[in-house]
């Protein structure tokens, strides 16, 4: 069985400050923000949040199923799912414009800034959920707005159960429509500043959007591990300690990609949420959000 992984298929431009973004921008100047930040480190990564995830869902030996947009400029991407034997039958280019692209600056405590260019990503609604009986269960990852709306409903009529993630997209919506996406999905993953903001525009707490169809509600944490929701009571499952910290783009998404592969099992939330903390613990220690090693064995799987 497969895993369709609807989200975005982008390039990263990873750099590094050497200070503290809180040291160089005055609050009481933020109506004339003008500031410019040295970064001596650049580097170009495969990412977006589609890529990312299909990375460690595969390295863990599941089947994942890419559904995303790549430009003119995409063809290197194309080689690079193949050659991790991923079908790239949902992958579609769209020549007109540019693989989407993530220009990232993290400071010395791992907070980050990004610019993103949508590029590709803005016509990815023109692929539609394929009927097939191989799909466990899905994902909507970040996408462009009209895509994340339409894969949703398209998930739902097939009777496909998904994760609803919305990450950095969530801003996109309003009330009604997250409402509208928690009501068709199966699960929700969110990190905790994401968890504020769907309950701030949905009126609806954790505790109680967890009482529900929902088969869970999982808010990472960062080191501190996840908390995961269920019928109105919480569990912290507590992070993993990673052995160094040198990059932390992509972690979440390596997250996913753990929670997914437990989930296509069958294994309790909590269970899939631990094995998410351990991945995300080993990205971090990499550079670049598709680099890291899983050692299955030593995982225990």
């Amino acid at each position: 069985m497969s895993a369709l992984i609807c989200g975005s298929l982008a390039f990263d431009t990873i750099t590094t400050f050497a200070g503290r973004f809180a040291q160089q921008i005055l609050p009481e100047q933020i109506h004339i923000l003008n500031v410019s930040f040295l970064v001596p480190t650049l580097k170009r990564e495969f990412g977006g949040c589609a890529g990312n995830i299909a990375y460690t869902h595969r390295q863990l030996g599941g089947a994942p199923l890419v559904m995303a947009t790549l430009g003119a400029d995409g063809d290197v991407y194309l080689e690079r799912l193949r050659g991790w034997g991923v079908s790239t039958e949902f992958v579609r280019r769209i020549d007109e414009s540019y693989t989407a692209q993530a220009i990232i600056i993290t400071d010395q405590d791992n907070n980050q800034i990004t610019a993103f260019h949508p590029g590709a990503m803005q016509f990815a609604q023109r692929t539609t959920v394929p009927a097939a009986d191989d799909i466990a269960l899905a994902i909507i990852a970040p996408d462009g707005r009209e895509a994340m709306i339409e894969h949703a409903a398209q998930l739902a009529a097939a009777g496909i159960p998904f994760v609803f993630d919305p990450g950095q997209g969530l801003p996109m919506f309003d009330g009604a429509d997250l409402k509208r996406f928690i009501d068709q999905a199966s699960w929700v993953a969110l990190n905790d500043y994401e968890a504020k903001m769907l309950c701030d525009r949905t009126g609806v707490g954790l505790a109680q959007l967890s009482r529900s169809h929902l088969r869970g509600v999982v808010v990472t944490l960062g080191a501190e591990g996840c908390d995961v929701w269920e019928q109105g009571r919480v569990q912290r499952v507590s992070g993993v300690k990673a052995m160094t910290v040198v990059d932390p783009t992509g972690c979440g998404d390596a997250f996913r990609g753990g929670l997914l592969y437990g989930l296509e099992r069958g294994w309790p939330l909590v269970r899939c949420a631990a094995l998410g903390n351990r991945i995300g613990a080993l990205k971090i220690a990499s550079a670049g959000p598709q680099n890291h090693v899983i050692d299955c064995a030593a995982l225990d799987l």
